[in-house]
């Protein structure tokens, strides 16, 4: 099996195109040290052929172009895109579907809480059904995901709620703390070859918090992709690009004594990498004092272009 990482930045990308921070300045300037990335999403095979996009990026016409592994293969027309996962509502996860809309049949994998999202939103019936399949996926249950044609991709997929929030265009603040969450409104995924030939990954984009059961479920895992969107919960705020913490945003801070370097550190798991950082986390400079902690305590920051095989 293997994971290619299209995109690893969060919301905007790095640089995001209205901020001026330290690190997308450097950014802008051609800084080796700064890397750009565009808006997180993912894609897997389980046979090098067919693949399975996870979130589709605002960016993906940019990421398709960049990654020659998913360009058009065979005939005049076509592409090696078979389904796409969604994880949640987010702008930065649903809007590169509108990019996929030129007549190329694949499915869209999504709970019924974000296809119905989809579904109110017009805009997105440019997906012709005639081509692009709409499907449900439960909680708890696993499933295997096909492409439009109905055939299996190879790989299984358990989806399940983590703590997080409904997408920010979705807030009811008439609905208290929560805003109207849902636990459909922010999944994890469990992906693993139908062959046995691997345990699979966990890949988790967005999560809020790291209860007892969750930690439990990572414990001793080969890889997994997590969150890692801020490096403090105040960073915005004392960064002045913004006001909330990454605990309203939904997100854990990768440092402090609740963080997920903190939360992971007795968990065992083989590979960590943090994926979907935002433009002020300072572990997106590869110089920074920040980046070192993040690597001594085991982690790898994902970048656009990474390959990884299980």
């Amino acid at each position: 099996m293997k994971i290619l990482v299209l995109g690893s930045a969060a919301g905007g990308g790095f640089p995001q195109w209205n901020c001026a921070c330290e690190g997308c300045r450097r950014a802008r300037t051609g800084d080796p040290a700064a890397k750009p990335r565009t808006q997180s999403s993912l894609a897997v095979t389980a046979d090098g052929g067919r693949w399975l996009l996870l979130n589709a990026s605002p960016d993906l016409g940019a990421q398709l172009l960049a990654n020659p592994q998913l360009h058009p293969k065979d005939g005049l027309r076509g592409n090696p895109i078979a389904a796409a996962l969604l994880t949640n509502a987010d702008i930065d996860h649903v809007a590169g579907l509108l990019t996929l809309r030129e007549s190329h049949p694949f499915a869209v994998y999504a709970t019924p809480r974000v296809h119905g999202v989809l579904a109110a939103n017009s805009v997105f019936n440019v997906l012709n059904p005639e081509f692009v399949a709409r499907r449900p996926m439960a909680l708890g249950e696993p499933f295997q995901p096909a492409g439009a044609d109905g055939r299996p991709l190879g790989l299984e997929v358990e989806v399940f709620a983590v703590p997080g929030k409904v997408a920010l265009y979705l807030e009811d603040a008439s609905a208290g703390p929560g805003f109207g969450s849902v636990a459909e409104d922010t999944v994890a995924l469990r992906i693993r070859p139908t062959d046995g030939s691997s345990e699979g990954f966990f890949h988790i984009p967005g999560c809020a918090g790291m209860p007892g059961w969750l930690a439990d479920r990572l414990h001793g895992a080969p890889l997994v992709l997590f969150d890692g969107t801020t490096w403090t919960d105040d960073e915005m705020i004392r960064s002045g690009t913004g006001v909330k913490t990454a605990a309203r945003m939904g997100h854990m801070p990768m440092s402090g004594h609740a963080g997920s370097m903190a939360a992971f550190a007795p968990l065992n798991v083989a590979r960590k990498i943090y994926i979907h950082i935002n433009n002020t986390n300072p572990a997106l400079l590869e110089d920074s004092p920040e980046r070192a902690q993040a690597e001594a305590a085991g982690w790898r920051i994902a970048h656009d272009g990474l390959e990884l095989t299980l």
